[in-house]
């Protein structure tokens, strides 16, 4: 498995600090879509989060489209609805070379709203991330415009969050973890990991941008990948963390790694 459906198995392969990279892995069909989703979770994530669905009229047909490649009716709400990804649509407008935000339907958002990105250009929706316009647009722009109907790429990233909520729009970071101490980081600090795939609609062109979400407790998670979490930390403190809220929690999560660390090596 290229990619894996967990926090423990996509850690691994997600960027732990520095420069912004893609990090993209080619995945096969079977690789493509979480087996055996929960769909009662997923309705019910659309049911408190009705404006996660949004569409422009450029959605409609390689909405359709993708429905068809499922076995399902619909357009792309439906196709989202009968899978555990939350799933977006990007077209290019005759006459521009970049792609748009056609249509979103998202349940379990990670602190992002669609009607705010709907219509927008892959960098703007992407400003807020630091790092993004300098070192990651141009090689996003000219990859889509390059992918070939068949192929498909993921890659996976990683939230550090105060809350297991699949739903996640963030609080103040200062509010969000004041709770939040080394001794209990490991109740009380989640990991939250999207598991994003791209790939390429073959008759209407579009591309469709899919993102899994997982999330799990910090002490659920392997010793390894506690330790990877907390050597990520001087980075994020030192870059993109600020957004994330890392000043807030990050001694926590070291104090947590350090303690679990020794009593792992009293039992050794």
């Amino acid at each position: 498995m290229t990619l894996g459906f967990s926090v423990d198995e996509l850690l691994p392969r997600a960027r732990g600090g520095g420069v912004l990279k893609m990090g993209l892995a080619a995945l096969s069909e079977d690789e493509w879509l979480q087996p055996g989703p929960d769909l009662a979770a997923r309705e019910a994530g659309f049911a408190t989060f009705p404006e996660g669905i949004q569409l422009a009229p450029e959605s409609e047909a390689p909405g359709r489209e993708l429905a068809a490649m499922l076995g399902i009716d619909g357009g792309l709400p439906e196709a989202a609805k009968a899978r555990w990804e939350d799933m977006c649509l990007l077209t290019r407008q005759e006459g521009e070379d970049f792609y748009r935000l056609v249509g979103a339907a998202v349940a379990f958002p990670s602190d992002w709203r669609p009607a705010e990105k709907i219509g927008l250009p892959l960098a703007a929706m992407h400003a807020p991330i630091q790092g993004y316009a300098e070192h990651l647009a141009s090689g996003v722009d000219h990859f889509i415009a390059r992918l070939r109907p068949g192929q498909i790429f993921g890659r996976c990233n990683w939230f550090v969050a105060a809350t297991p909520a699949l739903h996640w729009i963030a609080e103040p970071p200062e509010q969000a973890f004041a709770h939040v101490t080394a001794e209990n980081a490991g109740e009380t600090l989640f990991v939250r990991s999207e598991r994003q795939t791209l790939r390429r609609l073959p008759e209407t062109g579009a591309i469709l941008f899919t993102i899994g979400v997982y999330v799990a407790p910090l002490g659920s998670l392997s010793g390894e990948n506690v330790t990877r979490l907390a050597g990520a930390m001087e980075g994020l403190l030192s870059g993109e963390g600020d957004r994330r809220g890392a000043p807030h929690y990050a001694a926590a999560l070291q104090g947590f790694a350090q303690t679990r660390e020794a009593a792992i090596g009293l039992r050794i």
